[in-house]
């Protein structure tokens, strides 16, 4: 079900971008901002790991450095199917951890000093599960063609407004229409990419708990995690807090915020997960 639902997004991203295409650019205006949309974001995707790194201040450790938490992911790992990832920490008080990398030859696990401190073993191995999930069901090349899609709709929104909106047929659109579209598209593109987002850390909860074999523990842990980021500020750039387990910069309110919010309700994950453990589909 998860599956279909992210399908059925990209589709939305995909008619969004098209319909958009033609009202403003026509077929050359459509194919110049996928174009410049995908090379930004194809930078950004091979160039990840390491900018990820830098934006946490982590450092790569090894099994000699950090013995019980190497072992940990590579045994973790093993159960995933997966290469070893690079594995590194960061010096944040908040409890958290994040995974990114390309694929899974090319994957960092990362976890914070302060989740180490603060969870039990075998609530470190549910976040450390969900966050192999993430490498295994490739999410960051998921995220990326999202993001590229969504880049493409809001450059094409601003081509057309400042450049006249015209089509193929050298016909002018509507001013109210493009301004409308201005700025309802990229709107609309953000909304449907953070749901992609949200999706996607429903899907790594489960596939965790099935890699770990412990969803309470994994339930437990982000109840915790959840509690930390609320109560310990971590600086970190917005760019990078989605990638976390969960927001390092929590948004505050429900409602319409929840639209804008890459991580679903912690209250929901830890239902879907206590649903897993209880045998009932999630």
């Amino acid at each position: 079900m998860n599956n279909v639902k992210v399908f059925a997004l990209m589709a939305g991203l995909t008619a969004l971008l098209g319909a958009l295409g033609q009202l403003f650019g026509g077929q050359s205006g459509l194919v110049l901002m996928i174009g410049f949309s995908a090379l930004m974001n194809f930078v950004m995707y091979f160039a990840s790991s390491s900018m990820v790194l830098r934006a946490y201040g982590a450092q790569v450790v090894d099994a000699r450095q950090a013995p019980e938490l190497y072992a940990m992911v590579d045994r973790l790992r093993q159960r995933a199917g997966l290469p070893m990832p690079t594995v590194a920490i960061a010096p944040h008080a908040q409890p958290n951890a994040f995974a990114t990398g390309r694929n899974p030859e090319h994957a960092v696990v990362c976890v914070t000093e302060g989740i180490m401190s603060l969870v039990s073993r075998d609530e470190l191995e549910g976040v450390i599960a969900h966050e192999l999930a993430h490498i295994k069901n490739r999410d960051m090349l998921l995220q990326t063609i999202a993001a590229t899609m969504a880049g493409a709709i809001s450059n094409i929104a601003q081509f057309g407004f400042f450049f006249g909106g015209r089509s193929d047929d050298d016909e002018g659109s509507n001013p109210l229409v493009a301004i409308a579209m201005l700025v309802l598209a990229p709107l609309a593109a953000m909304i449907i990419q953070m749901a992609i987002s949200r999706q996607r850390e429903f899907k790594a909860d489960a596939v965790g708990a099935e890699i770990s074999g412990r969803p309470l523990s994994l339930a437990n842990a982000l109840l915790k995690l959840d509690a930390g980021a609320h109560r310990i500020p971590m600086r970190v750039a917005p760019a990078v807090a989605p990638l976390a387990q969960v927001n390092p910069l929590p948004l505050s309110g429900g409602g319409i915020a929840k639209l804008f919010s890459t991580h679903p309700p912690t209250a929901e994950r830890v239902a879907a997960l206590q649903a897993i453990a209880g045998g009932v589909k999630a």
